[in-house]
């Protein structure tokens, strides 16, 4: 249990390292790297001698424009230097399964919370749905009632308002 402990990753930390690019959750190699406690290049050759397992869709390279843009974001380099080696960025399923090619209790223990960090991730995204879902409802309900109390008070409104003077004289005259 105290190994466990020694591993512990604050979720924050990991929510910082999440990116959406090219419309996927991912983490980039650098920050995975750095979380699990091994060089960047050791994690991506680790990747390479089992890329098999890293389908299109588990991980994919940024291309230059997006490591220029990103790089303000989170790749900390020094002004006038340039990208020397185009990061990868890893999807949940990529991740996942880096807990099979990294055997290490670190690497095992950070991928759990990385996991669990994700399903967090997910429901918080599931209860914002739900709830704007709720807000919607609620705006459509609000929107007929005050039609209704228009009509309503166009009713009152014309009920106030003096009766018109009738054109002829109503009633019997001698």
């Amino acid at each position: 249990m105290n190994s466990q402990a020694a591993f512990i990753v604050a979720e924050e930390t990991i929510q910082a390292k999440i990116f959406i690019i090219r419309g996927k959750k991912v983490m980039l190699d650098q920050d995975l790297a750095m979380l699990y406690g091994v060089k960047t290049k050791t994690l991506n050759q680790a990747v390479k001698r089992n890329i098999e397992r890293f389908p299109e869709d588990f991980i994919f390279q940024l291309n230059i424009k997006e490591a220029q843009s990103s790089r303000s974001q989170f790749v900390t380099l020094k002004r006038g230097h340039n990208i020397k080696y185009l990061p990868y960025a890893f999807t949940e399923h990529g991740i996942l399964m880096l807990s099979s090619v990294l055997k290490s209790e670190r690497a095992i223990q950070v991928n759990i919370q990385i996991m669990r960090t994700f399903v967090k991730l997910r429901e918080l995204m599931l209860l914002h749905k739900d709830l704007a879902q709720r807000i919607d409802a609620l705006e459509r309900k609000f929107n007929e009632h005050d039609k209704n109390f228009i009509i309503v008070f166009d009713a009152i409104k014309k009920l106030l308002q003096p009766p018109e003077k009738p054109k002829s004289p109503i009633g019997f005259h001698p």
